[in-house]
């Protein structure tokens, strides 16, 4: 299924996040999700629904019951993204030290 959201906009919400936190640990029923926050089932459920669009989270029926679990494949596209901006964060701070060290060295 095509993810019909945008990843970010999803985790941009820190309900969201803590979602994804709690189903990282273990799959959970949406009750239970709800019953770790202080909102209302329906809040709880439309969360669930934007992290479900956007392919950060499955959902798997288990008898009666359905249990929402995180989508590793998903978040790992997330850190391969942010992945491209430590590499050039990393590189820079490498460039600068290299400038300090010869600037350094310039004043002995």
């Amino acid at each position: 299924m095509e993810a019909r959201r945008d990843v970010f906009q999803a985790i941009a919400d820190p309900t969201r996040r803590a979602i994804l936190l709690l189903i990282a640990a273990q799959s959970m029923t949406p009750n239970a999700i709800a019953e770790e926050f202080h909102s209302s089932r329906q809040a709880v459920s439309k969360h669930i629904q934007i992290l479900t669009e956007c392919g950060l989270v499955k959902q798997e029926k288990k008898g009666r019951e359905i249990y929402y679990h995180i989508n590793a494949s998903k978040v790992n596209e997330i850190d391969k993204w942010i992945q491209q901006f430590k590499n050039i964060l990393e590189t820079q701070f490498n460039q600068l030290d290299k400038v300090l060290l010869t600037l350094k060295k310039q004043k002995k």
